[in-house]
């Protein structure tokens, strides 16, 4: 069994869902927000641990209208290794 997907919420209105599709080499995050609501897609490598830790920090920004401390990104960075080969 392997997760496929993870749902976030942030502010009323501000959502964010990250997948990984079998056999893909990348992730995919589609940020949904008041300002764009057909969603922005993302995309980080699935085995860069660079990449993965600036997605955490781009969803935590759209999420949350701030910069987040080390904790918070290093929180959702810890979320999204599931879906990662790290």
């Amino acid at each position: 069994m392997r997760l496929t997907r993870i749902d976030l919420e942030g502010r009323t209105g501000y959502y964010a869902t990250a997948k990984r599709k079998r056999y893909s080499d990348h992730i995919e995050v589609e940020i949904l927000t008041p300002e764009t609501p057909d969603g922005k897609i993302h995309h980080a490598k699935a085995d860069c641990e660079k990449d993965i830790r600036s997605m955490a920090e781009c969803i935590f920004f759209h999420l949350n209208g701030h910069d987040g401390s080390n904790s918070d990104i290093y929180d959702l960075y810890m979320r999204l290794l599931p879906l990662s080969d790290v």
